[in-house]
């Protein structure tokens, strides 16, 4: 049973916290939902990036957005490593360090070494249960509901962790991945990829520092799903446009369609 320890609403979006405690430890996570939904709606989960946390603004923006226009739940937690997770210093430093790699500063190393990409293995090992214990978690709550078609939105960190988790839960109906690569020695991971076939929407940044064209291109190659759309744009990491975020929406609610009572509003 979800405890919440902190409750607000805003916009009538409601808006709650809760922990989780999986394999001994602590898992911070959010949901946002309609103000005063009640049943089954759809639910999307939402990983966030390096450095960054499960309240970062621009995912809690889209959740927000998600919940007062389509009348869905919104999850997300800190990964291994990340926000409430760490200290604040800890977490400082991570964004100085991160930040450099993506901006391809002199002294920085874009290249994801083998100790890296261990690093990164070992995050989403822990990562993957811990995501599917919170979408076990909110599916008992009466405002979301195991009836309703679940959805995953993650880029860069968010698709590290995403492919195997995605690949690992049928639950999940379609799935937003990009700024991020295949690379040698990966070899779970493109297995991974190769596991899913819903449908898949895939977004990339034709000047990223931190995965290269070519990295970029070969994990969409490895996606067996039929319907899969790779879209492109000039810039760097952290310079996805703001229409990409219209295209998701639209994603979303061609395969997880509207919340009951939005259905019933439109029509």
């Amino acid at each position: 049973m979800v405890s919440f320890t902190c409750e607000r609403s805003e916009d009538g979006v409601a808006e709650r916290l809760f922990d989780l405690t999986v394999d001994g430890e602590r898992v911070p996570a959010v949901i946002w939902s309609p103000e005063g939904a009640k049943g089954s709606r759809p639910l999307v989960l939402m990983g966030h990036g390096g450095s960054q946390h499960k309240k970062i603004g621009t995912l809690a923006a889209r959740a927000r957005q998600y919940a007062q226009r389509l009348g869905y739940a919104t999850l997300a937690i800190d990964a291994p490593g990340h926000g409430d997770r760490i200290s604040r210093e800890q977490a400082e430093a991570l964004s100085r360090e991160v930040g450099a790699r993506v901006r391809g500063e002199a002294g920085s190393n874009p290249t994801f070494t083998a100790e890296m990409l261990k690093a990164m293995a070992e995050r989403t090992r822990r990562a993957v249960p811990e995501w599917k214990a919170a979408l076990d978690a909110v599916q008992a709550l009466d405002f979301v509901g195991s009836g309703g078609p679940v959805g995953y939105w993650g880029v860069s960190m968010g698709t590290a962790i995403g492919v195997p988790f995605v690949a690992s839960e049928p639950r999940i109906k379609c799935a937003v991945f990009g700024l991020a690569g295949l690379r040698t020695g990966q070899t779970a991971f493109e297995e991974a990829a190769k596991a899913i076939s819903i449908p898949l929407e895939y977004v990339f940044q034709w000047e990223d520092a931190v995965a290269p064209r070519e990295s970029g291109i070969a994990l969409f190659n490895m996606f067996a799903s039929k319907e899969k759309t790779m879209h492109i744009n000039p810039g760097a990491h952290v310079e996805i446009p703001n229409f990409e975020g219209a295209s998701w929406e639209r994603f979303f609610v061609r395969h997880l369609g509207l919340a009951s009572d939005k259905a019933r509003m439109a029509a």
